[in-house]
């Protein structure tokens, strides 16, 4: 085990990776923007064939929300709205979807609209009937939520999650964090999604050719 183990290990010193994420506090902090920067981490692939080889997803619950902006919308029934609503979250209930008729614009805004969907499990099944495919398509088909689930802590899990998909080009970005997080926070979490990447991959560190943190306007470190 101790082997394998540390074959899938990260490659990335942990000194390097706290003086990656230091710059980029520091920069950002240097040049403030009104806004609050995300903090990204880009991923470049080598010794893989996008067309041949199988692509990859996958997802990874990080230790701190690396998202402040995320907005998930539950489509749920009477017992679950009641709940969404008593936590000032949007919600929608089965004829709020009727009133979609399936339009696909309509459709297309409502998962434009939200960064992730939750869904009552007495009505997930009946979201294509009422939808169609857009949200699927839009790649945000909504999660399970059970009356026995906290509502509260299951959104909590999706603003956590994170998603690596391999589309058609060798390079990766998904967001880690912001720049308001402290220094440990944002390590941890690059940690968890770098390593978690790798072990992705068919030939894990072999198929990595770089890593690169930055914020939405920082300039880019190299990790790897």
């Amino acid at each position: 085990m101790g082997s394998l183990l540390s074959a899938t290990m990260s490659k990335v010193p942990k000194e390097t990776l706290y003086e990656c994420v230091n710059a980029v506090l520091t920069a950002s902090a240097e040049k403030k923007r009104k806004f609050n920067e995300t903090v990204d981490l880009q991923i470049g692939l080598k010794n893989y064939d996008p067309q041949k080889d199988k692509r990859f997803s996958g997802t990874v619950k990080l230790k701190h929300v690396p998202r402040q902006k995320y907005k998930v919308c539950l489509l749920g029934d009477q017992q679950h709205c009641d709940q969404a609503k008593a936590l000032g979250m949007d919600c929608m209930s089965a004829d709020d979807l009727k009133k979609l008729n399936k339009d696909k614009k309509k459709v297309k805004k409502l998962a434009k609209k939200f960064d992730a969907f939750l869904a009552s499990d007495t009505l997930i099944k009946q979201i294509p009937r009422l939808l169609g495919p857009g949200l699927n398509k839009a790649g945000k088909f909504p999660s399970l939520v059970t009356h026995g689930d906290n509502l509260e802590q299951k959104v909590e899990d999706l603003k956590s999650t994170i998603k690596f998909q391999m589309k058609k080009v060798l390079c990766l970005s998904v967001a880690v964090g912001h720049v308001a997080m402290s220094e440990d926070e944002l390590v941890q979490n690059v940690h968890l999604a770098m390593n978690f990447l790798v072990s992705l991959l068919k030939k894990h560190w072999q198929n990595v050719r770089s890593l690169h943190i930055k914020s939405t306007m920082g300039p880019v470190q190299r990790l790897y």
